[in-house]
């Protein structure tokens, strides 16, 4: 299987505009940047209604709109007990907030209800004054909810001007 943090690097933008944060890459190996996933196909089928449809790759497109996403905890924690998993997410804030520094994103979306504070936080200990946003995570019966969300906030998410 192909190393994840190197695939996700083969998709960062030189200007990352709106910085996506999932808590972690899953245990099963369905990330997101190696395609044919359900995260994916939530993420491309939202998009695609509120800009249209292009020819192409939406991984390449999605790197060309400016847009990354990066996770908070660079190691699968999905298979954890819950306390664990929280812990690790806790800990990960730091590391989190110096690439967030590092990127400089104009908007921020945080991919998962419960880390939603966590991201926030990080963001706020590297400077930045990104534009906040939360989705749910479209799994657990919460597809509607995400997409329905990614509507609302698709067209206030910067891209690159490419």
């Amino acid at each position: 299987m192909m190393d994840v943090e190197t695939t996700r690097a083969s998709y960062r933008p030189d200007r990352i505009a709106t910085l996506f944060v999932g808590e972690s890459a899953p245990a099963s190996g369905d990330f997101f940047y190696f395609g044919n996933n359900a995260m994916l196909r939530h993420m491309q089928r939202a998009t695609e209604a509120v800009l249209g449809q292009s020819a192409g790759d939406f991984l390449d497109r999605f790197k060309e709109y400016g847009w990354f996403l990066d996770d908070l905890v660079l190691t699968p924690v999905d298979n954890l007990a819950a306390s664990e998993r929280r812990a690790r997410c806790l800990a990960a804030k730091e590391s989190l907030s110096e690439r967030i520094a590092a990127y400089r994103p104009l908007a921020i979306v945080s991919m998962l209800v419960s880390i939603r504070s966590i991201v926030e936080t990080a963001a706020k200990a590297a400077g930045s004054n990104a534009t906040l946003f939360g989705v749910p995570f479209p799994g657990m019966g919460q597809q509607a909810c995400f997409h329905n969300e990614m509507l609302k906030i698709i067209p206030r998410l910067p891209r690159s001007a490419a």
